[in-house]
């Protein structure tokens, strides 16, 4: 995690939440409503730009399709300062942060990349997300 500071040059202030996935943690953890309190506490806490909870394996499909940060996973939360998040197909809900910013919850059942309706949503969002400029790195140009 790398919280509260842009002052290193290859550094975000980022929290990612990696999931475990097997025992009894995992089973407690492995909510939508679970996930979505804890990257609110995160956000809150922390004031990142972005904050992420996801599995491994979804965040190495994303790196083998070359996606950078931000990533997007079962449910992320980008910072108010990154832009308005647009209007998302069903069965993505958005829900906000205070003023902070937003959350973005791919799906109410559990996320998983053996699925591959769960992959093409996330396509999709990340798709749309990034026409609306939201999927930069941070200190990038909005316009690029």
């Amino acid at each position: 995690m790398t919280c509260g500071s842009y002052a290193q040059t290859n550094s975000a202030n980022v929290c990612v939440l990696s999931i475990p996935s097997k025992g009894e943690s995992a089973e407690r953890m492995l909510t939508a409503s679970m996930l979505t309190d804890v990257a609110r506490s995160m956000a809150l806490a922390w004031e990142p730009d972005w904050a992420v909870a996801m599995s491994h394996s979804h965040r190495d499909l994303q790196a083998a399709e070359g996606q950078d940060d931000p990533w997007l996973g079962w449910v992320t939360y980008l910072s108010r300062g990154r832009g308005t998040v647009p209007p998302l197909p069903a069965p993505v809900r958005i829900e906000p942060v205070e003023d902070q910013g937003t959350l973005i919850i791919l799906t109410p059942e559990r996320f998983t990349v053996a699925n591959p309706e769960h992959v093409a949503l996330a396509r999709r969002v990340r798709e749309l997300l990034a026409q609306a400029g939201l999927m930069r790195r941070a200190g990038a140009d909005p316009r690029e």
